[in-house]
């Protein structure tokens, strides 16, 4: 199991979910994907989509100012 890191906090929709699904699909199963962005848009729509497309988030927690991390993870499967 790995854990990967991703900063898409300079980037804005769609392409804050393209950078991040290409990322999710370097992950093994069991692996981890780190995601640190704004709020808005991509704080609303990264989570929401990975769910959507059988991911799991394991939380969502503020970092500093407008920018938060994310922490999704990759079924077993």
């Amino acid at each position: 199991m790995s854990t990967l890191t991703l900063d898409i906090t300079k980037d804005r929709c769609p392409m804050t979910f393209v950078k991040t699904k290409l990322k999710l699909e370097e992950l093994e199963p069991g692996d981890i994907l780190e995601i640190l962005l704004t709020t808005g848009e991509p704080l609303n729509n990264v989570p929401r989509t990975a769910t959507e497309q059988g991911y799991t988030v394991l939380e969502t927690v503020p970092v500093k100012d407008n920018i938060y991390k994310v922490v999704i993870k990759r079924g077993d499967s």
